[in-house]
C-alpha cells in the first residue's frame, strides 16, 4: 500500500468515528465530545475498552488486539479487581506474546492503572474512552451495558447472549435500532455466522428445497462450579458462580445452546411463533448448583409449521453432541460435518475442512476492518436478540410446561433483575435456611400469562 492509500485509509476512519458520534436518528447533530477523542495522538487508533474480564472476554480482547488494524486497549472494566488483574496478566504476559509473535502487543495494550475500573458503575467509566466497547460480562448485564455504549456513540462487539430475559431483550432490540440509525457497527459473538464451513452452507441451503425440520444439540458434561467462599455476600457468591443463576446466565440454554438454535433461525431465516417441551435437574442439584435445570428438550415451531428439536444436557458420563441438522424437501445438512446430500446419500456439497478459518478471529478482523475503512457493515444485534429471546422461549416453555407464544413472551415484561446493583443489595433469588435455591416446577411454575 503506497504512503497516499495509507493516509487516505486513516482520513476515511477518522471521518467515520467523527460522523458516527454525530449521526443520531438519521439527522445530524452537534459533535459529541469526550475524552475518548482526544486519547490517542495517533489519530488512526482504534481504541478498545474491555468490559468484562473473564476468560471470554479476554480472549475477546486478545482477538481485538491481533486484527490487522492499529487497535489499543485503553480502558478495562470488571466488577471484581482480582478478574481484571488475572486477565490484564495474561494479556501482558511473555507467554501470550511469544504464541502471537506476529504481533507487538506491548505496544498495543496502554492500560495504566487509571483506567482500570471495577464495581458496577465500572463500564461507565470505561466506555467514554474508547472507540469500540467489548461487552463479556455474564449476560443479564449487556442490555443496559449494550445500552450505554450505543447512547456514547460506540461501535460494540458484545458476546452472546445478549439478555436474559425478555425486557432486556426488548431493551437491546430498541438500541440496535440506535445503533443503525446511527451506523455504528455491532457484532454479536455467534461466530458460526463468520465461520467458513456455516458460510458455505448457507449460500448453498436451497439444495435441500424448504427446510421442514431440523434439530439441535449442545450435549456435554457441563460446566465449572465456584463455590460460595467465607464472608461472601449474597450478591458476591451469585456473581462469582453466576452460569447457576437466571438472572445472570439465562440457564445453559441461553448461555451455550443458544449458538444451535441460531444455526437453525440463520438458516430459516425466521423465528419460532411458539415452543414446548420439558426439562428438569437430574444429577445436578447441590446447593452450589442454584436454580438451572441440568437438561432442556424444546420443540419449536416457526410460523410456516417446521419444527426444530431442540436439545442441550449437561450431565457428566452421557453422550456428548453440538450440532445441527436442518431437513429439507429435497436433502439436508448436517452443519458438523460440511455436507448436504439429497435423499438418495448423493453428496450435492462437501466443505473442505482445510479450508476452515478461526470464526472467533475472524468476527473481530471482519469488525475492524469495516471500522478502519469507515464502513457501516455489520448490525448484528437485532439477530442476537431475537436468537436470545428463542433460547429464552424455550426456557419458559421448560420451566412452566406450557406451550409458550413469541409474541405473549416478548411482551410479558418478565423482567428478572435486581432492583440495585450492590454488593449488599439481595439479588432476585434467594436460598432457604438449607441453602437451597427454589427451582422451577413444571406445572406450577407460572409468568404471569
Amino acid at each position: 500500500m503506497s504512503t497516499e492509500q495509507s493516509n487516505n485509509l486513516a482520513a476515511s476512519r477518522r471521518r467515520f468515528v467523527k460522523q458516527s458520534t454525530w449521526l443520531a436518528g438519521g439527522i445530524l447533530a452537534a459533535p459529541f465530545i469526550t475524552k475518548a477523542n482526544y486519547f490517542s495522538g495517533a489519530d488512526d487508533t482504534i481504541k478498545v475498552a474491555l468490559i468484562g474480564c473473564g476468560g471470554r472476554g479476554t480472549g475477546a480482547a486478545l482477538q481485538a488486539l491481533l486484527s490487522k488494524q492499529n487497535v489499543k486497549l485503553v480502558a478495562m472494566a470488571d466488577a471484581f479487581r482480582d478478574n481484571l488483574d488475572r486477565s490484564y496478566k495474561r494479556l501482558t504476559s511473555p507467554e501470550t506474546a511469544k504464541n502471537n509473535p506476529g504481533i507487538n502487543l506491548t505496544e498495543r495494550i496502554d492500560v495504566p492503572e487509571e483506567r482500570k475500573f471495577t464495581g458496577f458503575d465500572a463500564y461507565q467509566k470505561a466506555i467514554p474512552l474508547a472507540d469500540v466497547v467489548i461487552l463479556a460480562t455474564p449476560p443479564g448485564f449487556r442490555p443496559i451495558h449494550f445500552e450505554e455504549a450505543i447512547k456514547q456513540n460506540k461501535h460494540v462487539f458484545m458476546e452472546k447472549p445478549v439478555a436474559t430475559d425478555p425486557a432486556g431483550v426488548k431493551k437491546v432490540l430498541d438500541a440496535a435500532e440506535t445503533a443503525k440509525q446511527k451506523k455504528l457497527n455491532v457484532v454479536v459473538g455467534l461466530q458460526r455466522h463468520y465461520q467458513n464451513s456455516y458460510r458455505e452452507l448457507f449460500k448453498r441451503k436451497k439444495l435441500i428445497g424448504d427446510i421442514t425440520s431440523a434439530q439441535a444439540w449442545w450435549n456435554n458434561d457441563g460446566v465449572w462450579v465456584r463455590k460460595r467462599q467465607y464472608a461472601q455476600t449474597e450478591m458476591e457468591y451469585q456473581m462469582r458462580n453466576w452460569y447457576y443463576f437466571v438472572w445472570l446466565c439465562g440457564d445453559h440454554i441461553c448461555e451455550q445452546h443458544i449458538h444451535n438454535i441460531d444455526v437453525v433461525n440463520w438458516f430459516k431465516e425466521g423465528y419460532p411463533v411458539k415452543a414446548q417441551g420439558m426439562g428438569g435437574r437430574q444429577v445436578r442439584k447441590g446447593k452450589d448448583h442454584g436454580e438451572i435445570f441440568d437438561h432442556h428438550y424444546v420443540e419449536f415451531t416457526y410460523a410456516d409449521g417446521s419444527v426444530l428439536n431442540s436439545q442441550c444436557r449437561h450431565i457428566p458420563g452421557t453422550m456428548s453432541k453440538v450440532d445441527e441438522l436442518l431437513i429439507g424437501t429435497k436433502g439436508k445438512i448436517q452443519c458438523g460435518e460440511g455436507s448436504i446430500t439429497d435423499y438418495k446419500g448423493k453428496v450435492l456439497f462437501q466443505f473442505d475442512k482445510q479450508s476452515e478459518n478461526n470464526p472467533y478471529q475472524t468476527e473481530h478482523d471482519e469488525l475492524f476492518a469495516a471500522i478502519a475503512k469507515g464502513e457501516f457493515k455489520f448490525a448484528d444485534a437485532e439477530m442476537g436478540a431475537k436468537s436470545t429471546m428463542t433460547s429464552i422461549l424455550g426456557r419458559m416453555a421448560t420451566y412452566t410446561g406450557q406451550v409458550v407464544e413469541w409474541d405473549k413472551a416478548l411482551n410479558s415484561g418478565l423482567d428478572l433483575q435486581p432492583k440495585a446493583y450492590d454488593f449488599n443489595a439481595m439479588p432476585p433469588v434467594l436460598p432457604n435456611d438449607e441453602g437451597y435455591y427454589p427451582v422451577p416446577i413444571p406445572g406450577v411454575t407460572k409468568y404471569g400469562f
